[in-house]
């Protein structure tokens, strides 16, 4: 695996190049970290991720464009401050209420989180993931999560 490529599906076999990651670029971590993320974040724009494919040397991330990207409450950009997880509520009416934030020592770290499908939220317990994101806009990843208890 060489290179990391967004692709939007414009519909009818349509594909446009959105964004491209060289492994020179990002380490390997980041790469599979990113692959796992169910919505994608760029410009202030949301994308969702409908296919996760591989073409030779390059890994191809196919999303859809889902419209502008809803703020939620007390967001912070990390840009230059290094590796971190929010924890958020999945929902709108809540204004995807912050639930805690995490510093990672690596991507190697995030990927932890990413392949759970209930994590411990730090001072909250443990809480089931509706859904991951990376926010390349303010430079974090945001982990949705609810009660365990809720259907």
């Amino acid at each position: 695996m060489k290179q990391l490529t967004y692709y939007i599906d414009k519909g009818n076999s349509h594909y446009e190049p959105l964004y491209e990651y060289s492994i020179s670029n990002v380490g390997i971590d980041e790469f599979y970290a990113r692959q796992l993320c169910t919505y994608f974040i760029m410009r202030g724009t949301q994308y969702e991720l409908i296919s996760n494919e591989m073409y030779g040397e390059e890994d191809i991330l196919v999303v859809k464009e889902m419209g502008r990207n809803l703020s939620g409450e007390d967001e912070k950009s990390f840009r230059g401050a290094g590796i971190h997880i929010e924890f958020r509520s999945p929902y709108e009416q809540e204004n995807f209420r912050l639930l805690a934030r995490i510093p990672c020592p690596s991507h190697f770290d995030v990927l932890r989180f990413l392949l759970k499908d209930v994590v411990d939220v730090p001072l909250v317990g443990q809480k089931l993931v509706t859904s991951t994101e990376i926010d390349e806009d303010r430079g974090v990843y945001v982990i949705y999560v609810k009660d365990l208890e809720e259907e």
